[in-house]
Parts: C-alpha cells; structure tokens; sequence
C-alpha cells in the first residue's frame, strides 16, 4: 500500500495529499525557481492525477514558460507546484511536504545558473542544464 503524504501552503489556503510514491529530489539552480523561491527549488515528484487537492482556495497558476506553468498560493505566497505540459507528473515542492517524506536529494540541475553566494558542497549529481 503507498503511503499518502500531505502538504500545504505556509497559511493553509492549499492543502493537497499525495497517492503515490515519492520520486527522489532534485533542486533546481535555474533563475526562474531562485526568482519564484528566493533560493533554489527542491522537488520531487509524483503522476499528475495522483495529487488530490483538498483545499485550492488559494491557488493560482503563473505561465511561467511557454512549455511550463508554476502553482502557488495567492494568499501567502508559497511556491507550491511546477508543471511541463508535455509531462504526465507534476513537481511539488519537497518543503511543502508535511512530516518526514523518506526521500533524499539525488541531484542538481540547472548548476550553471546557480547563485555566487552558495556553494552545493553535497556528493549528488550536478548537471549543467535539465
């Protein structure tokens, strides 16, 4: 049986439950996820129709690319979801995440556009792009 995991927003107005198993995370050093998280954007991953909403009064989409579009809650600003259109998953953020999760940092992507005031200083995979 998969565990379901739960997450929210930092105020509550999104909360959503997770019905499948926890892909590893990768944290994204591109520019938009440091613009939208303040930092980089750590992530995992489940199927698209595995994430069952159960509070979305706060939540709003941004076309973040031509290919890709952000969730976030409006009311308290929380970086919630990162979705390609041409994927069947969608990518939540691993903060987000209530309780322990089970998951670990696998990677890096995205290194070539990471920030000069950090260093990784991490054994995972660093990949220069996706």
């Amino acid at each position: 049986m998969t565990k379901i995991h739960k997450g929210s927003c930092e105020c509550g107005a999104v909360t959503y439950e997770l019905h499948a198993q926890l892909r590893a995370v990768s944290s994204c050093h591109c520019s938009q996820c440091r613009k939208t998280s303040g930092h980089f954007w750590a992530a995992t991953s489940v199927p698209e129709d595995k994430l069952v909403l159960t509070k979305d009064i706060g939540l709003k989409w941004f076309r973040s690319s031509k290919q890709a579009q952000r969730g976030f809650c409006s009311e308290c600003g929380s970086s919630l979801f990162y979705k390609r259109d041409e994927t069947p998953s969608i990518a939540i953020g691993a903060g987000t995440l209530d309780g322990e999760t089970g998951v670990t940092t696998v990677k890096h992507i995205f290194v070539k556009d990471k920030g000069d005031y950090y260093d990784l200083g991490d054994d995972c995979e660093e990949l220069e792009t996706w």
